[in-house]
């Protein structure tokens, strides 16, 4: 392209940088970024937020601090992604009160928060067990006019149940569907699976017949669950506590 004389332009940087940084190869990344402010080339926001998102993959925290002060001194402001990213590559590399930092600097900003910057930040607190913390975000996503989605939900009812909370995770399920938020293929895959490594297959039957009720599928990992769980010799027990439906991979997990 250079030798015909095309230049790329701010979209076309973009995209392989992308590229390179979902690949770990973020020092090329960072190679094409110099080259493109060489040719000049004016980066944006997106540009910035994909740099940053590859040096927070591959753990470069330096340089994530090198670039948001970079883009600060062009007078460039990080979005509602920008601190998207930051929250949730924080919270991979441990550091969850630096996430927790960045999302209380976007509630301070007048650009508000996405349910996505809940969502990421509440599930990185249920993952730390600071469950507390994340119900107070949960209970919170109101007041900044927003409302929780699918995903939201999802994590706290997964939380819920991990805890032994069944009945709370049930009203939970329940508020969720009542306030017009049904639940998807995804969401309900992920409660069965919970139950059943909790053993309480009483309660997964009754979610694998909302699965069926709405003529959704089985995840691939559900039903390898199922399978493995028949694997423990409680097969004509657990016959009876699940839909017939399901009872053929309980009889594979016994060959």
């Amino acid at each position: 392209m250079l030798d015909r004389g095309i230049c790329p332009d701010t979209v076309f940087f973009n995209t392989i940088m992308d590229r390179l940084c979902k690949n770990e190869r973020v020092m090329e990344a960072q190679d094409l970024f110099d080259l493109m402010v060489h040719m000049g080339v004016k980066p944006d926001v997106c540009t910035y937020n994909t740099l940053i998102g590859g040096y927070l993959f591959v753990g470069k925290m330096d340089e994530v601090s090198k670039l948001l002060d970079n883009m600060v001194s062009i007078g460039m402001e990080p979005d509602v992604i920008t601190y998207n990213i930051l929250i949730d590559g924080y919270s991979k590399n441990g550091k969850i009160d630096d996430a927790l930092v960045v999302f209380r600097g976007i509630l301070e900003r007048k650009d508000k928060p996405s349910v996505i910057t809940f969502n990421i930040m509440i599930g990185a607190l249920l993952k730390c067990r600071r469950k507390e913390e994340a119900k107070d975000l949960f209970d919170g996503i109101w007041a900044k006019g927003l409302v929780p989605d699918v995903v939201t939900y999802s994590l706290m009812i997964q939380k819920l149940i991990e805890e032994g909370s069944l009945q709370e995770s049930d009203d939970l399920f329940l508020s969720m569907e009542k306030n017009g938020y049904p639940a998807n293929s995804c969401m309900l895959n992920a409660i069965v699976r919970r139950l059943l490594q909790k053993g309480e297959m009483p309660r997964a039957g009754t979610y694998l017949s909302k699965i069926d009720e709405r003529n959704f599928t089985l995840e691939a990992s559900t039903t390898s669950l199922l399978t493995a769980l028949a694997s423990v010799g409680k097969c004509q027990e657990y016959k009876g506590l699940l839909p017939e439906k399901y009872h053929c991979f309980l009889e594979q997990g016994t060959d």
